[in-house]
């Protein structure tokens, strides 16, 4: 059956038309422009990405800026397709598509089908703002979680040459979108050896996993000269691992389709 059997009719979308874009196109100039004495001291330097991000989405679903023309090689119906901005977290459009299209090489490209769970790490206040004013922390930030998960895997099943597999996500925003640094991790829940066979983590307290997440951090910003041992000393005084958490509330069943 073809499409024009069908009656069918493509309707591109009309970005223009959204509060978000008329809002950008409107007024994001007047931003940028009092950026550096309203929001810098707030938000750390504007960065150049912002502005790419911003203009990409103004021209995303704009015939005007590009487009493919589509058409049936059976019924020859064709319309043209707008290019996309392709943004990730900032266009609606495009960004639900790459969650979707992520979600599903996660599924099956990926993730090895054993139980997986969900860690969150997060910072206690008083050192966020130091990733605010040099982004290149939050890799760091990164390899602090790898290292304490790493050890503290290897440690409860007292596997040495255990390897863990995880996938990382960095988040900067919070509730209100407040300035708030943390990692989400989807790990296997458990340790791979390199013969292939997987032990399963068993049900352990996480506090030692805290207390190594603190101790990488504060070692990784005391390497960078951004804190000293008064300030360290200062810090572990306070309760329950000095503001730093570890949560893994959420698991993930074994998939078992695969």
């Amino acid at each position: 059956m073809h499409w024009a059997d069908e009656a069918v009719a493509y309707y591109p979308r009309r970005p223009q038309e959204s509060p978000l874009w008329q809002l950008l196109n409107e007024h994001f100039h007047h931003f940028v422009a009092e950026y550096e004495d309203r929001f810098r001291k707030a938000y750390g330097f504007f960065r150049q990405v912002i502005s790419d991000v911003v203009q990409k989405f103004l021209q995303c679903g704009d015939l005007k800026q590009g487009f493919a023309r589509v058409r049936c090689p059976e019924c020859h119906h064709e319309y043209l397709l707008a290019f996309s901005c392709r943004g990730r977290w900032f266009c609606p459009s495009c960004h639900a598509k790459i969650v979707i299209q992520f979600g599903e090489r996660l599924k099956e490209e990926i993730l090895y089908p054993v139980p997986h769970r969900q860690y969150v790490f997060s910072i206690p206040i008083i050192l966020r703002h130091f990733f605010k004013y040099d982004r290149k922390l939050l890799g760091r930030l990164c390899q602090c979680v790898n290292q304490s998960l790493t050890l503290f895997f290897r440690t409860a099943l007292n596997l040495e040459d255990g390897i863990p597999a995880m996938v990382m996500v960095i988040h900067t925003f919070g509730d209100y979108a407040r300035w708030h640094p943390h990692i989400h991790v989807l790990i296997a829940d458990g340790l791979f050896r390199k013969n292939g066979v997987f032990y399963v983590m068993p049900r352990v307290d996480l506090k030692p996993l805290k207390e190594l997440f603190r101790a990488y951090v504060l070692s990784m910003l005391k390497r960078e000269g951004l804190i000293d041992d008064t300030f360290i000393a200062k810090i572990m005084k306070w309760r329950h691992t000095s503001g730093f958490s570890a949560h893994n509330g959420y698991n993930v069943p074994q998939n078992l389709d695969r």
